[in-house]
């Protein structure tokens, strides 16, 4: 019998044991805010000078072909009463096709400024990624949420302690010094993809009436 009592008493302490140690090795949970470290890299202002440039290259070849179909619109106006059937006709098509050139340059602009934006950020995030994974290896950390609800991102994370954010952390071991407390960081223009300006004339596509 006092064997069967110690046997339980053993078995109690075991089970008590196993249920401290699961409880000391809870995962450590950490979150940053991916917008406010890529604000603070030094390589930001230079992705968004160099997106705004290309934005603008492709606004003033935009540009060049609204003012070319203004031009052959306002000259198809004028003499339009004019024209012969055929040679109306024939304008009216020259018209219409230079209207949808634009569009469809829009549409491409649009994909290109996005594929443009995501080569510039992609070494500036791989970066961030890696100084993430060290911070998380160096701390002990088996999870860091993203807290950044911003950049087509949905954040899961709604209440944190102070002490959980390794935002700063991940900056000093990229060799970035944080900005004050209460100093603002900018991202970035134009990011992500979603958020890219899309270059346009009048933000409308231009149309032409066929004379009846």
């Amino acid at each position: 019998m006092n064997k069967i009592k110690l046997f339980v008493a053993a078995a109690c302490m075991m089970a008590i044991t196993v249920v401290s140690n699961a409880q000391t090795a809870a995962p450590k949970i950490g979150y940053t805010n991916v917008s406010y470290i890529l604000g603070s890299m030094p390589e930001s202002k230079q992705i968004e000078s160099d997106l705004k440039a290309y934005s603008t290259q492709l606004e003033a070849q935009l540009q060049t072909k609204f003012k070319e179909f203004e031009t052959k619109r306002d000259a198809y106006q004028k003499g339009a009463s004019t024209m012969t059937e055929v040679i109306r006709a024939d304008k009216e098509k020259e018209l219409m096709n230079l209207q949808n050139s634009i569009e469809e340059f829009q549409r491409n602009a649009e994909a290109s400024l996005q594929k443009k934006q995501q080569s510039l950020l992609e070494p500036a995030y791989t970066k961030m990624q890696k100084a993430i994974d060290d911070v998380a290896k160096d701390n002990g950390y088996t999870y860091i949420f993203n807290s950044d609800a911003g950049y087509g991102s949905t954040t899961i994370l709604l209440h944190a302690p102070e002490e959980g954010n390794v935002s700063d952390l991940v900056l000093k071991k990229m060799g970035v010094t944080p900005p004050a407390k209460g100093t603002a960081s900018a991202a970035p223009a134009a990011m992500p993809a979603s958020k890219a300006t899309t270059p346009s004339a009048t933000n409308t596509a231009p149309t032409v009436k066929k004379k009846k």
